[in-house]
């Protein structure tokens, strides 16, 4: 029985980015071999709609770049990626780095300006601190 892994859905192909394209690659797919993959797009799980505008981590909040706070609808999609590790004991995510769901240890810094900084996005910070291991890819 294959190691089962949660994958940001972008990673895998799925046109669930902002923009409504995707950030899938042929070495994510070899990468991804010997595991069971379960696809999650917090955004999506969190009510937000493809394409959408743009969002980075200000502070505590989650806020697009037109300045309407979507902090509730980031923080649904966590808690529904977290869910389903617990429901099927994942212990690993393969996730997109720098955003604010999945970036893990680097983010945007909320200027819009494509500039990082130290910190983690939503899904991934809960998922680390519920013992899931977060792998940063793209």
């Amino acid at each position: 029985m294959k190691e089962k892994i949660l994958v940001s859905a972008c990673l895998l192909g799925l046109n669930c980015k902002y923009t409504g394209d995707n950030n899938g690659a042929e070495e994510i797919d070899e990468f991804l071999k010997d595991y069971e993959v379960i696809p999650i797009c917090p955004e999506i799980m969190g009510g937000l709609a493809t394409p959408r505008p743009p969002a980075e981590k200000v502070g505590d909040k989650i806020v697009t770049n037109e300045g309407k706070d979507v902090t509730e609808q980031y923080t649904k999609g966590a808690q529904e990626c977290l869910f389903l590790a617990q429901k099927y004991g994942v212990k690993k995510a393969l996730l997109k780095k720098r955003s604010p769901s999945c970036g893990y240890g680097e983010i945007y810094d909320g200027t819009f300006q494509h500039h990082s900084i130290e910190g983690n996005g939503v899904t991934a910070d809960l998922l680390a601190k519920n013992g899931v291991e977060i792998i940063q890819i793209k």
